[in-house]
């Protein structure tokens, strides 16, 4: 959860009056009492949190954002299990000089899922959505991606 805290904080410094939406999710099959903490940080330093999947592993991904949610006030909350439609909800949510964090998974280009290892990598995914957006002039989001 500290890194959470402190990328939300470095982000709320970068924006003038604008909204922070984070994008993330946590792990599954890995430390199921840092999940409510996790939300917990993203709901106090964000404005809008779109919760999501990252890497499910073997548990079900509504069981693993379930566990996300217990920690955390539900208002500008949205859940979307597939990552790709949260990152371009995210874009959907966003308005002109909002910053998005799409946050934890960094440089991996894999999804496990149920045993099944996808290609998923949230650099590509976030200028892919952006392009397909009406009102995207189809230039790549400016900034870094991953947390």
């Amino acid at each position: 959860p500290d890194a959470m805290v402190q990328v939300l904080a470095t982000a709320r410094q970068m924006v003038d009056g604008a909204r922070v939406i984070v994008v993330f999710g946590c792990g599954g099959d890995r430390d199921r009492g840092k999940r409510p903490l996790m939300g917990a940080a993203a709901r106090a330093g964000a404005d809008l949190v779109v919760v999501t999947s990252d890497n499910p592993r073997g548990e079900p991904p509504e069981g693993v954002i379930e566990d996300i949610l217990s920690g955390m006030d539900r208002a500008g909350v949205h859940v979307e299990v597939d990552r790709r439609a949260a990152i371009g909800a995210a874009l959907d949510l966003a308005e002109p000089g909002d910053l998005i964090v799409i946050a934890g998974r960094g440089h991996e280009t894999v999804q496990q899922i149920g045993g099944r290892r996808l290609p998923f990598d949230d650099r590509i995914v976030v200028v892919e959505e952006a392009r397909r957006r009406p009102a995207s002039d189809g230039e790549a989001p400016s900034g870094g991606v991953g947390a």
